[in-house]
C-alpha cells in the first residue's frame, strides 16, 4: 500500500483566478488528493432546478491537469435556504420538541422523504456529469453524520418512520406488525405502558421521568438504520455511474450510528482528526494530564480512531481532515508543538493509512471557521504547519508501500453498547467510549498492538487475547466465536448483563457460557470516591458485587472479588484507573504470551509488516530502550 497525502479546497470560496495558481503550489507541495464540493450545494443550484456545473467542472479540470486527484464531496450536509422553504417539516427535533434552524450545517431529519428525494435528485445530476471524469478518483457521500448531535431527530418524519421501523421488528400475521411482541419484548406491563397498535407510539422524549430503557434502546437503533439508509441511497446513485471508490468522514468521538453498518457499503473509511480539540472536549482525562498534553493531543486518542476506522473500513481507511494548526471550535485552541503535524500524519501511516489530507488549504477569512487554521494563512502564505507537510511528502518518496500485520490483541467494539450505557449508566459520566478507551490506553502504554473488530466478526484466529470491554448485550453469534478461541479472552464490566430487549437475564448476569459467577448487584460511586485494590490500583464509578466458588485473582482491600479466571476467560467486575488496568492488562498478556515494554510516559510505539515506530508526544528529550527522541519525534525503523 502506498502512503499519500492531500488537502481539502473550496474553490467556491476563492477568486477563480488563483486556482490554477493554488493547483500548482498543492503539487509542488507533494499532494496527491484533493477534496472539494461537499459544502457547494447553493454555488450548484442557486434555486431549484437552476444548475450551475460550470464552475466546478473547471476547478476540477484545473487541480487534475496539475496531476492532483480529486475526491468529490456530495454536498447533502448542507441544504440550501430554497430547499428548507420548499420542505418547512425537513428539519430535525431536538430532544425538548424544537426544530433545528437554518444557518449553520447539517439541519436536516434522516427520516424526512422529501429531503430525500432532493438528495437523490443533487446526487444524480454531480453523478451523472462526473462519474466518468478522469480526475475524479474517489467520492466523499455528505460530511461527517452525526456530528453537532444530528442523528437522533425527534421530528413528526422521524415519529412516522419510527413507528413502521417498529411494525418490520415486531412482525405480525398482517401488515401492521404483532403489537403483543412489542409489549412483552419492552416489558410494557410495567407502569400500564402496553399499547394497542403501532400507531399509539410516541418517541421517548418529553415523558414526565425516564423513558423505557427497551423503547429507547429501540429508538436509537433505528435512528442508526436511518443513517445507513440516507447514506446507501447516495452510494448506490454513485455506483450507477462510478468505479471510482467512495468514502465517508466519521468525526472522533461520534458513536450515535453504528460506522460499521454505514461501512459495509463503502469502500473506504476516513474520519476527522483534531488532536487538540478532542483532548479538551473528548479525551477522558484531568487537568494535568490536558496541560501537559495541550500542544500534542492525547497519546492514544488518535490511535483508538485510527485503529476503529481501519475496522469500519475493513483495512481501507483515510485521515479526511487532519488538524494542521488551532482550530475554533474547542474550549481552549491552542496551536500545535512544533513537529505534531508530522508526528500524527506519521502516526495515522503506522496504523495503515492510505492518504492523510490537511484541513484546509487556506484558512478562511469569513464565516463560522475564519479562526480555524490551513495550511496557507488568509492572506496565502505559509502557514506553521505547511513545512512539515513539505517534510512528510520528502520523507514518503524514501518511505516504500506498507502492510499492516494482525495486533495480538483484539478489541470489540460495539456501537449499542455505547447507546445502552447511555441509556442506563446507572452512575453519573459513565460512559462506555471511556471505558473502551481506558482498556485500549492500558495496553498502548505496554506497547501492545491492538485491532479493534466489530460485534460481527466470525473469526478471532491469529489474536493471542481478545478483549470484550463493557458490551451489555453479547449476541449469541459472538458467544460462539468467543467460545471457539484458545486466546486469553477479557470481559470487561457489564459485559452481557441485558439481553437484546434490555431486560436482566434469567439466572442473573453475566450471560456468558462457562463461568461460574453471578453479579447480585452494581454499586456506582461519586469521583471523590476511590476503593483500594490490594497490591495496588483502584476502583472509580462502579463496581459489581460478585457471588463465585472461584478464587479471585484481585481483590479490593474489602475484600470483595474483583478480576475472575475461569480457565481462558476473564472477568473484571470493575471500573479501574490506570494504575489497576495497568496490572489487568499486564497479567493477560503475561497469559497470552504477549510481548510488553515498559515506555515512558507519553511514548508510544507501533509495528507494521515493515517497520516499528516510536513517537515522543512529550514537549521534551526521551530516551527508550537506548533510543533518543526529541520533542514530538518520531523514529521509523525497519523491521529485521
Amino acid at each position: 500500500m502506498k502512503r499519500t497525502l492531500g488537502t481539502c479546497y473550496y474553490p467556491e470560496h476563492w477568486p477563480q483566478e488563483i486556482w490554477e495558481k493554488d493547483a500548482r503550489a498543492m503539487a509542488d507541495l507533494g499532494l496527491t488528493w484533493v477534496r472539494i464540493g461537499e459544502f457547494a450545494w447553493s454555488r450548484l443550484e442557486p434555486v431549484e432546478g437552476d444548475l450551475h456545473f460550470d464552475w466546478l467542472d473547471q476547478a476540477i479540470e484545473i487541480l487534475g491537469k496539475a496531476g492532483l486527484q480529486v475526491v468529490l464531496g456530495t454536498p447533502t450536509a448542507t441544504p440550501p435556504r430554497w430547499v428548507v422553504d420548499k420542505y418547512p417539516d425537513m428539519l430535525a427535533y431536538d430532544a425538548q420538541g424544537r426544530p433545528r434552524g437554518f444557518g449553520s450545517r447539517r439541519h436536516y431529519c434522516f427520516s424526512h422523504q422529501g429531503y430525500r428525494d432532493e438528495c437523490a435528485r443533487i446526487v444524480t445530476q454531480i453523478a451523472q456529469r462526473y462519474g466518468q471524469n478522469p480526475y475524479v478518483a474517489a467520492w466523499q457521500t455528505d460530511n461527517e453524520y452525526g456530528c453537532h448531535e444530528t442523528t437522533v431527530s425527534y421530528s413528526p418524519a422521524a415519529k412516522a418512520a419510527f413507528q413502521n421501523w417498529l411494525r418490520v421488528q415486531y412482525p405480525g400475521q398482517g401488515n401492521d406488525g404483532d403489537i403483543e411482541a412489542l409489549n412483552t419484548a419492552w416489558g410494557n406491563v410495567f407502569w400500564s405502558m402496553e399499547y394497542n397498535s403501532f400507531d399509539q407510539i410516541e418517541l421517548p422524549n418529553l415523558t414526565v421521568t425516564e423513558p423505557n430503557p427497551a423503547h429507547v434502546l429501540d429508538f436509537r437503533r433505528f435512528a442508526s438504520d436511518q443513517v445507513v439508509s440516507f447514506n446507501r441511497l447516495q452510494v448506490d446513485i454513485i455506483r450507477r455511474h462510478s468505479d471510482a471508490p467512495i468514502a465517508h468522514n466519521y468525526m472522533g468521538g461520534v458513536t450515535d450510528f453504528d460506522h460499521f453498518k454505514v461501512g459495509d457499503d463503502l469502500e473506504i473509511s476516513s474520519w476527522d482528526s483534531y488532536p487538540l480539540g478532542f483532548l479538551e472536549d473528548r479525551v477522558p482525562a484531568n487537568d494535568a494530564h490536558k496541560t501537559l498534553f495541550y500542544r500534542q493531543g492525547d497519546p492514544d486518542y488518535q490511535a483508538f480512531h485510527h485503529d476503529l476506522y481501519r475496522a469500519v473500513g475493513r483495512g481501507r481507511w483515510w485521515v479526511m481532515e487532519q488538524q494542521p494548526g488551532p482550530v475554533n471550535w474547542a474550549p481552549y485552541n491552542p496551536a500545535p508543538l512544533s513537529g505534531m503535524v508530522r508526528l500524527w500524519t506519521w502516526e495515522a501511516f503506522a496504523h495503515g493509512a492510505e492518504a492523510v489530507c490537511y484541513f484546509r488549504w487556506r484558512q478562511a477569512p469569513m464565516a463560522q471557521e475564519q479562526m480555524h487554521a490551513g495550511l496557507l494563512r488568509p492572506d496565502s502564505h505559509p502557514a506553521p504547519a505547511h513545512a512539515e507537510a513539505t517534510q512528510v511528502a520528502t520523507e514518503l518518496k524514501e518511505a516504500g508501500t506498507v502492510s499492516m500485520t494482525t495486533a495480538p490483541v483484539a478489541m470489540v467494539f460495539d456501537y449499542e453498547a455505547d447507546w445502552s450505557w447511555q441509556i442506563q449508566p446507572q452512575g453519573k459520566g459513565l460512559r462506555y467510549l471511556d471505558i473502551v478507551f481506558d482498556m485500549y490506553r492500558a495496553f498502548r502504554r505496554l506497547g501492545v498492538d491492538v485491532d479493534i473488530v466489530p460485534p460481527t466478526i466470525d473469526d478471532l484466529s491469529g489474536y493471542s487475547a481478545v478483549v470484550v470491554p463493557a458490551m451489555m448485550h453479547v449476541p449469541d453469534a459472538l458467544n460462539a466465536v468467543l467460545q471457539a478461541t484458545p486466546a486469553q479472552i477479557l470481559y470487561g464490566p457489564r459485559t452481557a448483563a441485558r439481553d437484546a430487549h434490555f431486560s436482566i437475564p434469567t439466572g442473573l448476569p453475566p450471560a456468558l457460557p462457562d463461568m461460574d459467577m453471578v453479579i447480585t448487584h452494581v454499586e456506582t460511586f461519586r469521583p471523590t470516591v476511590e476503593i483500594a485494590l490490594e497490591g495496588g490500583g483502584n476502583i472509580r464509578g462502579y463496581r459489581e458485587h460478585v457471588e463465585t466458588k472461584a478464587t479471585p485473582v484481585l481483590v479490593a482491600q474489602d475484600g470483595g472479588a474483583v478480576v475472575c479466571q475461569f480457565g481462558n476467560k476473564t472477568y473484571l467486575g470493575a471500573v479501574l484507573d490506570g494504575a489497576g488496568l495497568a496490572r489487568v492488562a499486564t497479567a493477560l498478556c503475561a497469559k497470552g504470551g504477549i510481548q510488553t515494554w515498559d515506555l515512558p510516559h507519553g511514548v508510544r510505539t507501533r509495528t507494521t509488516g515493515q517497520e516499528r515506530f516510536w513517537f515522543n508526544h512529550l514537549p521534551h528529550d526521551v530516551k527508550v530502550y537506548g533510543r533518543s527522541l526529541p520533542p514530538a519525534g518520531v523514529l521509523r525503523e525497519p523491521l529485521a
